[in-house]
């Protein structure tokens, strides 16, 4: 019988919480430490995760020297998929906030996404990815981000700027012309969707499953400014 078997914990900076890492049979779980909202992420399930690369760096990826930014490294899946879908002279930036995420990915995650941290065109960055797109004024063709649990902060609550209409103008600074936002969320919201066409983004809210074609169902909204 399979059971959960806790790998280690890395601290959450800033926050005073933590994040734990389970082998579960043959699979990975990130949980919070204090088991609110339970499962954060699994290896089992990240169809969602893949397509939240897939579809953006779909759009950008003839374009010479295509550069992305992800927020949030979560398992890899995410950076896997975007160096499926781009180029050889494509650049991916992966800003990540706790340094233990970072580590695991080096270490028995990185297996699952096929190592992604090791391709030459990923760089992870230890840093709130708040911070990197502020400092990247029309640096990027396309941003991603999978933070916390989607536009309502769950793991640690200063991640709802980055969901506000300052920290979205703040993401339509730091694109290219004709660059694409593109979120993650783990439900539909449709006060974030009024809030994205506020903030000056035409987007597109696509229900993806999260593993294979049953089941549960994510939302990642798909933006270009208007």
């Amino acid at each position: 019988m399979k059971r959960f078997v806790l790998l280690d914990t890395a601290p959450i900076p800033n926050d005073g919480g933590a994040l734990c890492l389970f082998e579960y049979g043959e699979d990975f779980v990130i949980k919070l430490e204090s088991g609110k909202g339970g499962q954060l992420m699994n290896t089992r399930m990240h169809g969602s995760e893949d397509a939240l690369a897939a579809i953006p760096c779909g759009k950008i990826a003839t374009r010479p020297n295509a550069r992305v930014l992800i927020g949030g490294l979560g398992m890899g899946f995410t950076l896997a998929s975007a160096l499926q879908h781009l180029g050889p002279d494509a650049e991916v930036q992966v800003a990540e906030l706790v340094p233990g995420v970072i580590e695991w990915n080096r270490g028995p995650l990185g297996v699952k996404a096929g190592y992604p941290l090791q391709d030459t065109r990923a760089t992870v960055l230890n840093e709130d990815v708040a911070k990197v797109l502020q400092g990247q004024p029309k640096g990027y063709d396309a941003i991603m981000l999978d933070v916390d649990n989607g536009p309502e902060g769950l793991t640690h609550s200063a991640n709802n700027w980055l969901y506000s209409l300052d920290g979205l103008a703040a993401c339509a600074r730091a694109l290219r012309p004709k660059g694409i936002l593109a979120v993650w969320s783990a439900s539909a919201d449709r006060q974030f969707s009024n809030r994205l066409a506020r903030a000056g983004f035409k987007a597109e809210d696509v229900q993806v499953f999260a593993h294979g074609n049953r089941g549960a169902r994510h939302t990642i909204w798909i933006c270009e400014r208007k």
